[in-house]
């Protein structure tokens, strides 16, 4: 297979199947369909790997995430394996907690933006993974949830205090103490979805999100990603814009996509980007 990069993906044999609906846009899809696309340790492995390959590849400027099938976006921790792994003759260093904790989506930082395409049910480390992604485009069947306090665990993936930067600590609350499952609709007038679509449009409304991303200089797109991930992780937005000046921006002024840019301005014509070295 010819991939239209400059180097093949790493290798995902278990869960992710990737494809390139547009140009410049990385479409993965987790598969483990008959288990609601459930991430055991080897998918959680599997996703750092792509997110990796993602930021480096210079090809590729975004990817979307959605889950095969009509059901599920991801129902989170493969539960099943973490029962296991919890038995008294278990290696405890083979625990799914001990795994990367979902930290391949829902606590990455990362350089370049993800779409989360949430065709289905959204569960535990699946609503951790949309509260993390840049955009979330669900469909109208969709639904969310962090229900594990009812499993005697705990939403550690990242989930919480992003959930409170984003739609505040009374409605936080409500969703991750209750454990109980909110609509799509809801989601989208709490703040945390942008956009609720029919189920076979919700990934192609978020390649059609990509595109619109994807067509401009990829040295922008990370640093003006890197300024709203600043400003939502640190508490002083003079800082957040200090640190942003300070490194991808210093890094933009030195690039050639600057250049390009002012100049097809002037000159009236379309850009010609250069892979970003940011």
């Amino acid at each position: 297979m010819s991939y239209p990069t400059t180097t093949p993906p790493p290798p995902t044999p278990t869960f992710l199947k990737l494809s390139y609906p547009a140009p410049r846009v990385l479409l993965a899809t987790m598969s483990r369909e008959k288990d609601l696309n459930c991430m055991n340790t080897a998918a959680q492995w599997e996703m750092d790997s792509v997110w990796k390959w993602l930021d480096v590849e210079p090809n590729l400027s975004v990817a979307v995430i959605t889950g095969a099938g009509k059901k599920a976006f991801s129902a989170g921790a493969d539960l099943k394996e973490w029962n296991n792994s919890m038995a008294d003759d278990a290696d405890p260093k083979n625990r799914l907690g001990n795994a990367p904790a979902f930290k391949p989506l829902s606590r990455r930082l990362g350089k370049k933006p993800v779409i989360a395409a949430v065709n289905g049910l959204a569960m535990g480390g699946g609503t951790e993974f949309a509260v993390n992604c840049d955009l979330v485009i669900a469909s109208e069947t969709a639904y969310f949830g962090l229900p594990e306090v009812k499993r005697g665990v705990a939403p550690i993936g990242g989930a919480l205090p992003r959930l409170i930067r984003t739609i505040g600590l009374q409605r936080a609350s409500e969703f991750a103490l209750t454990g109980r499952n909110v609509t799509a609709q809801e989601a989208l007038e709490w703040g945390f979805v942008n956009k609720v679509v029919p189920q076979d449009k919700v990934v192609g409304e978020a390649v059609k999100y990509a595109t619109m991303i994807a067509v401009n200089s990829p040295d922008a797109i990370i640093c003006t990603r890197a300024g709203l991930r600043q400003g939502w992780e640190t508490a002083a937005v003079e800082r957040a814009v200090e640190v942003t000046l300070e490194r991808e921006f210093a890094e933009l002024q030195r690039g050639e996509n600057i250049v390009e840019g002012l100049k097809a301005f002037t000159e009236k014509r379309e850009p010609k980007w250069k892979a970003s070295r940011l």
